[in-house]
């Protein structure tokens, strides 16, 4: 029962996620630069690359849902 139940399930995140990413393409691309420029200037401030990465990703998204929702 686990075996089919993993067969059904993964395939089915997996589409999700892929469609998503394809939607959503902005969003994931600034939550990414966020996550790494926000990981980077943590670590040199030292307040710590772990939570600088985590506002980053916030930000990141924000900004580029804004972008996803403003351009033609």
């Amino acid at each position: 029962m686990k075996s089919l139940r993993r067969r059904i399930v993964v395939p089915a995140i997996g589409l999700t996620l892929l469609a998503l990413g394809t939607a959503a393409c902005g969003t994931m691309t600034g939550a990414a630069v966020g996550a790494g420029s926000g990981a980077a200037i943590g670590a040199a401030t030292g307040y710590g690359a772990g939570k600088g990465a985590l506002i980053g990703v916030g930000v990141g998204a924000v900004g580029g849902a804004i972008y996803d929702a403003t351009k033609k």
